[in-house]
């Protein structure tokens, strides 16, 4: 590895949408951490894209761990791109409604549509306690090795053992949450949902800086002998923005949070290494093919694991390789392995709603990371959240046994009798794209599943297609955009469903995704599946950036390093990883007449003076049943020279001078017009 370079790293600048843009990846200066982004700059992908700069040609060849070196020779840099030529973004595509072709248009949304429901979706966060003895570290030293020509024999790193974002992730994480937020006070979500992996090992350390994260605590992101080191700015306490507490959010399980990195059971041995100060070893040499069996090689041979250096800006690895004696650290006990029941019970310890985020005290009890709830009152739509993790193996494959697979028919049969539309929240995928073989339109569908599963997968997809009011399938796991369509074999498009793949915060392209699901004129669904990029505020000229900031050049450069593929599946765009989808579901006859009564209803309405002499007051309202656009207040029940005004929660509302007692009276319209009885309001100004 290449020494850390001390002197600054040129910062090239474009002017894009009258703002300056900086691209770099890292200077050798402490920054503040959590910078506050910009109200205007929560963007989405409709707007612009982030488009990694091609490296130079020839590249020099990098190892992941040569962090200070990539901004030198061109690795990690990237522009904002408007340009229309790019397919996937800047527009919705439309893929086929019958789900048979990979044929796309532009998607033309329907003047008519009434909102259903807005939500979002994070996924694997992997918040990573960067100085923890037990990760596996050197096996990402040398991939690829600049040494050996391509291909090697036996490549065992990847970016889930390493990559330079592991330095900032909780960083990540707070910049999602004020984009997040930012999104929120123009286009109100009405939930959230996190896909799994939140954690990257275990640990309970882990686990605390994600939900206090999410709570906008005090956030110290280190651990051992370095907590909140104000000289290095990725090590340095900071103060979470914390989630609009109007936001409730949920909860899946992912490999990651319950077994060791992802792959394995947690052991006695590893529970020692976690909490110890011995670096975790491994017979590196006795790896000879994949997947790795890691119960023959922990804690065998001289082949010690690494961590990194928190002392050094650039996070230099540590206490890697063979050597004959054991590396020690710092131990810390906050790094302890939490099991399942642990895990769920750290989400009843939170200031963010609702508490549990889904898990009850009696699923803990159970240990059954499985429930439903109902986001929107009045409206028939039921989000059922699946662990679809491996108990069998412990490793990153999907498994279900008899328990989970028949709690979900249970669940999935009362939404059916109930008339409701059906969301399946699991981490793992469902036999989705594969990376392509061969030109488009062929891509291979990919196997996920466990073969020690009680279930088998295709049981589980038959299973599926019997349900007309099926919807979604939402999963994470791999780190990417791919949207497949599971069309029912028999081809009615009733008994199909979209599955859609919500990227990491960790590897590129570091997106969430907004979803909005519209009932249309023609009483088809739609669903809105929409990237998001992180919002960041951008270094002032001078001054380094945050670590957010950075993060995303580290995230580029990871994927130039390790050569993840961006596009996995039709219609991802090559450069960007960006898909924006409107998906159609057709629903049945007594579905459709289900949705057709929906309106939107002021369940609840009070007026707040400003202050006791102002004639200003405040009219928040509470609105079941769709989703209201717009909103119309008066003194008079007539309405007399009101207008309709973009619906807000909180609008405020000027009275007539003269003092007294005051009637206001208040309505809202949805996307298709429909409008509810007034609501009268008296008061004495």
């Amino acid at each position: 590895m290449n020494p850390i370079s001390t002197q600054p790293i040129a910062i090239t600048r474009h002017s894009h949408s009258s703002r300056a843009i900086l691209c770099l990846c890292a200077l050798a200066l402490p920054t503040l951490p959590a910078t506050a982004i910009p109200e205007h700059s929560a963007i989405t992908t409709l707007d612009e894209m982030i488009v990694p700069t091609a490296l130079p040609s020839p590249a020099t060849p990098l190892v992941p761990q040569q962090v200070s070196e990539y901004a030198s020779y061109g690795y990690g840099l990237w522009s904002w791109d408007s340009s229309s030529q790019i397919p996937a973004g800047f527009h919705y595509l439309r893929p086929d409604p019958t789900m048979v072709t990979d044929d796309v248009v532009l998607s033309v949304r329907d003047p008519l549509a009434t909102t259903l429901l807005t939500f979002f979706t994070i996924s694997d966060v992997h918040i990573t306690d960067k100085e923890s003895p037990a990760q596996v570290i050197y096996l990402s030293e040398n991939f690829p090795d600049p040494k050996t020509p391509a291909p090697q024999s036996l490549p065992l790193g990847n970016s889930s053992a390493y990559s330079a974002v592991m330095l900032t992730t909780t960083h990540v994480l707070d910049a999602a949450v004020q984009t997040i937020n930012t999104l929120h006070r123009t286009t109100p979500f009405d939930c959230g949902i996190a896909l799994g992996d939140a954690a990257n090992n275990t640990q309970r350390n882990e686990l605390r800086w994600y939900i206090d994260v999410l709570d906008g605590k005090w956030i110290s992101p280190s651990s051992g002998a370095h907590v909140g080191d104000p000289a290095i700015d990725y090590q340095a306490s900071y103060q979470a923005a914390g989630l609009d507490k109007s936001i409730p959010w949920y909860q899946t399980v992912g490999n990651h949070d319950q077994f060791w990195m992802g792959s394995s059971p947690v052991t006695h041995a590893l529970r020692k290494t976690y909490v110890g100060s011995t670096v975790l070893n491994m017979a590196v040499d006795q790896i000879t093919s994949l997947p790795i069996d890691f119960s023959a090689v922990l804690n065998t041979g001289n082949d010690y694991m690494g961590l990194v250096d928190g002392l050094s800006p650039f996070g230099d690895i540590i206490h890697d390789g063979p050597r004959n004696t054991p590396p020690v650290v710092t131990p810390d006990p906050n790094r302890r392995s939490l099991a399942l029941k642990q895990w769920m019970s750290e989400f009843r310890q939170t200031t963010t709603h609702p508490v549990g985020h889904g898990f009850t005290e009696k699923m803990i009890g159970d240990e059954f990371a499985c429930y439903h709830f109902h986001p929107r009152a009045e409206v028939p739509i039921k989000v059922i959240v699946l662990d679809d993790t491996d108990k069998i193996s412990g490793g990153a494959a999907a498994a279900l046994d008899s328990k989970r697979y028949n709690w979900l028919v249970k669940e999935l049969d009362e939404g059916e009798r109930n008339d409701e539309l059906m969301i399946i929240c699991a981490h793992i995928p469902l036999r989705p794209y594969a990376t392509p073989g061969s030109p488009n339109p062929i891509y291979p569908l990919w196997s996920l599943w466990s073969p020690a599963s009680p279930i088998a997968e295709k049981t589980l997809i038959d299973k599926l297609h019997t349900y007309k009011n099926l919807v979604l399938w939402l999963s994470g796991h791999v780190h990417r955009n791919t949207i497949t369509p599971q069309l029912a074999d028999d081809g009615d498009p009733e008994y199909s469903f979209w599955e859609v793949e919500t990227p990491s915060l960790r590897d590129f392209p570091q997106q969430f995704r907004r979803f909005e699901i519209t009932r249309n004129a023609n009483h088809t669904i739609s669903i809105f599946a929409l990237d998001v990029d992180l919002a960041l505020a951008a270094p002032i000229v001078g001054q380094p950036p945050s670590p957010a900031w950075k993060s995303r050049s580290y995230a580029i450069a990871s994927q130039q390093i390790y050569g993840n593929p961006i596009a996995q599946g039709p219609n991802v765009d090559p450069r960007t990883g960006v898909y924006n989808a409107e998906l159609i579901k057709q629903v049945s006859a007594t579905m459709q007449n289900k949705l057709a009564l929906l309106a939107p209803r002021v369940s609840a309405c009070r007026v707040r003076k400003t202050s006791p002499s102002s004639a200003i007051v405040t009219l928040e309202n509470t609105v079941t049943g769709s989703t209201p656009i717009h909103y119309m207040a008066s003194e008079s029940k007539n309405f007399i020279s009101a207008t309709w005004l973009a619906y807000s929660k909180h609008p405020s509302f000027s009275l007539s001078s003269a003092q007294g007692k005051k009637t206001i009276y208040f309505k809202v319209k949805d996307g298709s017009g429909t409008s509810f009885p007034v609501v009268r309001k008296q008061f004495t100004l």
